[in-house]
């Protein structure tokens, strides 16, 4: 079973995604602030993860720098979830490390394309 590390402290975002991941027979672990998910990455070797970018403690592009510069999780691909749809702001996540980037609110539809097309890449 594919297993998916959400890194997303909103409760009704993660709750609402996790839900529906499961739904597609994914199993979803969570974390809910940016050291929990770096923690929980090195810890139980993701196949993909979904990265909320406005995280407390460490935020997404400091996770997804750390993440890639890590032998042990450089290769799980990583998906930058984030409200902020202003220009610029894929390419920033893409420089901090992310596979791929997709907005809130989350079309599902669009989002189970990008998971399937980075873990058959």
């Amino acid at each position: 079973m594919t297993r998916i590390l959400l890194v997303e402290d909103n409760e009704m975002n993660r709750d609402m995604l996790s839900r529906r991941l499961r739904k597609k027979k994914y199993e979803v672990i969570i974390a809910v602030d940016g050291q929990q998910g770096v923690d929980m990455a090195m810890s139980d070797n993701p196949d993909i993860i979904l990265l909320d970018m406005s995280l407390p403690v460490m935020d997404g592009w400091q996770a997804a720098r750390f993440l890639k510069a890590e032998p042990t999780t450089k290769d799980i691909p990583i998906i930058a979830l984030t409200a902020h749809a202003m220009a610029g702001d894929r390419e920033k996540a893409l420089e901090a490390g992310a596979d791929d980037y997709d907005t809130k609110p989350v079309e599902f539809k669009r989002l189970l394309g990008k998971i399937s097309a980075l873990l058959d890449s």
